[in-house]
């Protein structure tokens, strides 16, 4: 766990900020910045061959009910991949990241509802917080947003509510994956776990190309890597890392999803509010205002509230093992008695 908890914390860290640096220099397109989070599944392919030549892997039949979530869930991801590109567009990353910490709340209410995650008051507690969290800051101050390269007025709005809507979205499609794919993949091995990224994001790649150049955006993305402030090979780097970071996210969260739960990914996940906009801050120079400061100290205290939640139903599940066995073994219950016990009366 601690291995994939290592590169949802890394990918999505370094994809934020790599996305930032896009619209910081000159980049313009939306759907560029959407693509970017799916279009770096071919790195995958080695690792896919390697994994389906495994002497380990179980065989198991083709199962149609997997392309048909294969497309339902990339054409999902790439209308959120849509919604936090134009967020991240016009909202200082430090404002973007706490916003994204409110994907915790929304993902224990959806998990609640979908997956039988009981709501305790720690639990409520942290929503609660993250609710709080964000009223603070939309109600901040001044021009909204104030920080390099942000929209004001009217872009910080439209940023807000798509940051907030795809936090929204992503926790409601993490709960249905683990749903769906918990009943459909049985195995949840490392081949299985590639090959969901890997046909998601291809769906999902196909829906935003066909958005690119039906939007005719691909038109002005030869001005924009001329235009770019730090040059079309630093263009070109800043799209490849982003799309590499965003992969390696994605292996870290299917596989905290498939291994554990969709809740724990989303805990992971939500340690990067601690991170990110104090890196904002030092790279993009963000005002860091005190209502900000506040909302920051309430979505630490909201996080630390859920892992101490998790940290108890921990304890209690162990204590619980211990305690089974510990038990005398009754052999009246075992099903070798049972099998014996009807050949004699046969």
């Amino acid at each position: 766990m601690a291995i994939y908890s290592i590169l949802v914390l890394t990918g999505q860290s370094s994809a934020t900020l790599l996305g930032r640096l896009y619209f910081e220099k000159g980049g313009k397109s939306k759907y560029m910045a959407a693509l970017v989070q799916s279009a770096g599944f071919p790195i995958l392919i080695p690792l896919l061959y390697i994994t389906s030549r495994s002497k380990n892997k179980p065989t198991q039949p083709e199962n149609l009910a997997l392309p048909a979530l294969y497309i339902c869930f990339g054409t999902f991801l790439a209308f959120d991949c849509m919604l936090y590109a134009i967020g991240l567009m016009h909202l200082p990353v430090s404002t973007y990241s706490l916003l994204c910490a409110s994907q915790l709340g929304f993902n224990a209410l959806f998990s609640c509802i979908l997956n039988s995650q009981k709501l305790t008051s720690f639990i409520v507690n942290s929503i609660f917080l993250l609710t709080v969290s964000t009223i603070l800051l939309i109600s901040q101050p001044g021009p909204p947003g104030a920080g390099a390269g942000a929209g004001t007025g009217g872009k910080f709005a439209l940023g807000f509510i798509c940051t907030l809507t795809g936090a929204a979205l992503y926790a409601f499609l993490l709960s249905l994956e683990q749903l769906a794919y918990g009943k459909v993949l049985k195995g949840k091995t490392v081949n299985e776990i590639l090959n969901v990224i890997f046909y998601e994001s291809l769906v999902t790649s196909c829906v935003l190309l066909v958005g690119l150049f039906g939007s005719g955006e691909w038109r002005g993305l030869k001005d924009e890597m001329e235009g770019f402030e730090l040059g079309r090979k630093m263009y070109v780097m800043v799209l490849v890392f982003g799309a590499f970071s965003w992969q390696v996210f994605g292996v870290g969260m299917v596989s905290l999803i498939l291994k554990v739960s969709c809740l724990f990914g989303n805990v992971i996940s939500t340690l990067n509010v601690g991170v990110v906009p104090i890196l904002g801050v030092v790279v993009f120079k963000d005002s860091m205002s005190g209502l900000k400061v506040v909302a920051l100290v309430l979505a630490v205290w909201g996080f630390l509230s859920f892992v101490y939640q998790q940290y108890v139903d921990e304890v209690k599940s162990r204590a619980e093992n211990k305690r089974y066995f510990r038990q005398p073994f009754d052999v009246s219950n075992s099903l070798l008695f049972t099998i014996y016990h009807n050949q004699t009366e046969n």
